[in-house]
C-alpha cells in the first residue's frame, strides 16, 4: 500500500494494489474509490486531505491474530 499526498492541490491517492481501474465510484464530494473488474478496491482519492482525514496524524499499526493457549 503507497500513500501520496500533494500538496499544490491537498489531495491524498492511497493506493492498494496495482490492478487495472476498471471503475471510479464517488462516495462523497471528497472521497472516491477505484475499483477493478473484480470489484476489488484498487485505490482511493481524498481531496481536501488535510481537513477530510486530518493527514497530518496519519499513523500505522499492525496486528497480529492472537493465540490463544489452554
Amino acid at each position: 500500500m503507497n500513500i501520496k499526498y500533494f500538496s499544490d492541490t491537498d489531495t491524498a491517492l492511497v493506493e492498494f494494489s496495482d490492478n487495472k481501474i476498471k471503475e471510479t465510484r464517488g462516495l462523497s464530494g471528497n472521497i472516491y474509490i477505484d475499483l477493478d473488474s473484480q470489484g476489488n478496491i484498487v485505490s482511493m482519492t481524498i481531496e481536501h486531505a488535510k481537513k477530510v482525514v486530518h493527514l497530518p496524524d496519519i499513523s500505522y499499526q499492525q496486528f497480529e491474530k492472537e493465540k490463544i493457549t489452554a
